[in-house]
């Protein structure tokens, strides 16, 4: 009896076992613990963007230290957060009131620009010189119907001076005034973007203007780009001219881009060309640091088709705080017809604050 029962018992158990195993129905389900995060451990140092902060990992839990910088720096993104918001709001404020309609459209381009540079030459000491630069950038609702307001007008700055802006400090580029237009924005076909201003010279007197843009982009193939722009305009003081540009690119491994761009530009009171001629490289270091070198060629027509100066600079622009706040240095050596192409070097180092909601894609 008692070995009947011990084999009874066996094979119940054995039955058991037998269904838990093989049915799933009745299989054992496994036992996940989740872990809730705590909200400090979310924001640690570790766990944000890597351009979240201004300093290195091993100053995390540093002291700050009490420096003249830091009282600098601390104004500075004060400024910021007091004046930036102004700034966009105005360009959304107009486009409320200009439109009649209760909402802004927001893509709005306005912005304030403001900073300082400072120039070395051979045997000049470094002085520093603000700078400023505003738009006024208004989308009503009419989204083909554009009010711009531009503190200069490119069309009326020397091509080589346009071609060395970030060369220069303010005492030394045209003054060209600011100005104001209704810009027509429209499609011809599927690609070509064509834009129409009609606008004045915000001055005594007026001086009135018109100018006609057209853009295209072509990818080539699977590595080159081409754009190309022809531009046309007439300025009732100053004449008319017109304006083609060509420039093609392609990544070229380790992270360079390269760049040439060749541009033919007609002055009207001079009567003749001047063109211009431009190879870059462009290389993001990391998340803050843009390297650029470049080298330049700049000709005219006039007495006949000769050099008139070449020049190299090579641009190193960081990001100090977030995405407004911005550093320059730009090495430069420029060999200039009318020196006898003798050598002139300079260093320009430029700080610049945005305020505004968007300026361009990637400023860095």
């Amino acid at each position: 009896m008692a070995d009947w029962f011990s084999r009874y018992r066996m094979a119940a158990l054995a039955a058991v076992l037998s269904l838990t195993v093989s049915s799933p129905s009745y299989s054992i389900e496994p036992v996940f613990e989740v872990r809730e995060r705590s909200v400090a451990e979310i924001l640690s140092p570790g766990q944000l963007p890597i351009g979240f902060y201004t300093f290195e990992p091993d100053e995390y839990w540093a002291d700050p230290r009490d420096s003249y910088w830091l009282k600098f720096s601390n104004w500075v993104l004060r400024q910021e957060r007091l004046h930036g918001q102004k700034i966009q709001s105005v360009g959304q404020w107009a486009d409320r009131t200009l439109s009649g309609s209760a909402q802004s459209l927001p893509n709005n381009e306005s912005y304030l620009r403001i900073g300082f540079a400072t120039e070395s030459e051979y045997g000049d000491p470094a002085q520093f010189e603000p700078e400023a630069r505003f738009r006024l950038d208004i989308p009503t609702t009419e989204r083909k119907l554009r009010l711009v307001i531009e503190s200069e007008s490119e069309d009326l700055i020397p091509l080589g001076e346009r071609q060395r802006d970030r060369q220069l400090t303010e005492p030394e580029r045209s003054d060209t005034e600011a100005t104001g237009a209704l810009r027509y924005l429209t499609q011809i076909g599927d690609a070509i973007n064509f834009s129409n201003d009609v606008g004045v010279r915000l001055r005594l007197p007026p001086d009135a203007f018109w100018r006609a843009t057209a853009e295209k982009r072509w990818r080539l193939d699977d590595k080159w780009i081409l754009n190309a722009q022809q531009r046309f305009y007439y300025f009732h003081q100053d004449g008319w001219g017109e304006r083609t540009w060509i420039g093609v690119g392609r990544p070229v491994g380790n992270d360079w881009y390269f760049r040439s761009s060749s541009e033919l530009e007609w002055v009207h009171n001079d009567k003749e060309f001047v063109s211009a001629q431009i190879f870059s490289m462009r290389k993001r270091m990391n998340n803050r640091l843009i390297v650029t070198p470049r080298l330049g060629v700049l000709g005219e027509s006039k007495p006949s088709w000769r050099t008139t100066s070449a020049f190299g600079d090579l641009t190193f622009r960081y990001r100090l705080h977030s995405n407004w706040l911005y550093a320059e240095l730009i090495p430069a050596l420029e060999f200039p017809r009318e020196e006898s192409f003798k050598d002139r070097a300079s260093v320009v180092f430029r700080v610049e604050m945005f305020f505004s909601g968007i300026i361009e894609d990637d400023r860095l």
